[in-house]
């Protein structure tokens, strides 16, 4: 490993550890919660190492509470999910020419906080080797990941014994603010961020995860607009 390389993931290993703050929290939560729902510690621990995805696995464990049908959940959670693919899609360019194994293990550790980090740090490196890209992707995932596994371990364990009062769920919000406050520097970021909250916030009626999905749709189209005009206008 080139000495590039070890500073590449050095450097998202330090951009990762501040999503802790929330992250365990978010973790601690999902683990009382299935716990609650009747899950063993091990179907718990199972659940978020094959998921390794917050809000999908909440929503799917609240519609197996209601007694919904398997496909439903499935569905359900996949439709929250699908903004993976979008983050799939815009790593492409980076990460492409990377070997089949690591786009593999990128593709697993592919959340939020380590899309969020790895584009803005793609964006503001674009010299970046492709082992260098790797290394600073899964620098980030360092951090956030195995935590998640341990702390939604822990919430199920300990979570009956943690005072209500604490309310661990304050993290889920602050998790996506965190994420999304620090890409706001431009107009067209500002729009499409506005255009995602109202869409959002209309389309609520929705089957779970489908309004958030057209309204992220909608955003990147508003965002693309806007971006032409600013364009536009300077030349």
């Amino acid at each position: 490993m080139t000495s590039q390389v070890r500073s590449a993931y050095w450097r998202g290993f330090r951009a990762g550890v501040p999503f802790l703050v929330v992250l365990i929290p978010f973790a601690m939560v999902f683990g009382v919660v299935a716990t609650e729902a009747g899950l063993s510690v091990a179907e718990v621990l199972g659940f978020s190492a094959l998921v390794i995805a917050g809000a999908a696995q909440i929503t799917a464990l609240q519609l197996m509470q209601d007694n919904a049908p398997v496909l439903m959940v499935l569905a359900a959670a996949l439709a929250v999910n699908l903004r993976m693919a979008m983050y799939s899609a815009a790593l492409v360019p980076h990460l492409g020419a990377a070997p089949l194994w690591q786009r593999a293990v990128i593709a697993y550790f592919n959340v939020d906080q380590t899309f969020a980090l790895a584009q803005a740090e793609y964006e503001k490196r674009p010299a970046m080797t492709v082992p260098e890209r790797v290394a600073f992707f899964l620098g980030v995932a360092t951090p956030v990941c195995p935590p998640w596994y341990l702390f939604t371990w822990i919430g199920a364990v300990v979570g009956a014994r943690i005072p209500p009062e604490l309310a661990l769920d304050f993290a889920v919000p602050i998790t996506f603010l965190a994420i999304i406050a620090p890409a706001l520097r431009t107009l067209a970021h500002v729009a499409a961020a506005l255009t995602s909250i109202v869409m959002a916030l209309l389309l609520v009626w929705m089957p779970s995860g489908v309004g958030v999905l057209l309204a992220a749709l909608a955003a990147m189209v508003v965002g693309a607009r806007v971006e032409l005009w600013l364009e536009a206008r300077k030349a």
